[in-house]
């Protein structure tokens, strides 16, 4: 009968690290881990103090980073929340620029932007993950209905009124084309024609 494992003493996780033995791999790396923190943890107080907006860039980059590393395994979730930032960004820019340049005082958060091309954006990333069985990678679905939207936006900066039905069509298409619906329509399409062309007994 073996006997049960003794604890370790108390400190002896301290006195590992205190004595930083070349031998021992734990205390070597923890050291310079523990000192890296700590400084880090310090430039982004000090950053983080100076003003109202380097406290929400500060707090905004920590999310991310914290988002990032939970979803490192994740690759496709990652790249479909990367391209969905991104092209909220681009289009809100776009549209801003299309509403001053027509006199209409508007900004990122308001008008087409927010009620438009960002409710697109958001439908590209839920539509990619809604079908239980993907054909396709759905990052890439999503990078391709966001580069739709983009390119909608941009001519929304010239046609106002076809932008976002122009938006919404075209993430429909791609949707539908990477998520399998294309080939559902055909089977039961399909299925009717056959029904129909049975004689009737």
């Amino acid at each position: 009968m073996t006997s049960p494992r003794k604890a370790p003493p108390p400190g002896a996780a301290l006195r590992r690290l205190v004595r930083q033995d070349k031998g021992d791999t734990w205390a070597v790396r923890l050291l310079p881990r523990i000192v890296f923190g700590l400084a880090g943890a310090y430039t982004l107080f000090v950053l983080a103090s100076a003003s109202m907006a380097s406290f929400i860039t500060v707090g905004a980059l920590v999310l991310l980073g914290l988002l990032v590393f939970l979803l490192r395994r994740r690759g496709q979730l990652l790249l479909a929340l990367a391209s969905t930032l991104v092209t909220a960004a681009v289009v809100g820019y776009m549209a801003a620029v299309a509403d001053i340049a027509r006199g209409v005082p508007a900004g990122w958060l308001s008008g087409q932007a927010l009620f438009g091309y960002w409710a697109l954006a958001g439908m590209a990333l839920l539509g990619a993950w809604m079908p239980r069985e993907h054909p396709g990678r759905r990052g890439v679905t999503v990078v391709l209905a966001d580069v739709v939207l983009v390119v909608a936006s941009g001519v929304g900066t010239v046609v106002p009124a076809v932008s976002v039905p122009l938006g919404f069509a075209g993430v429909v298409a791609v949707l539908m084309a990477r998520g399998g619906g294309i080939t559902a329509a055909r089977r039961v399409v399909g299925r009717v024609a056959r029904r129909v062309r049975k004689p009737v007994s």
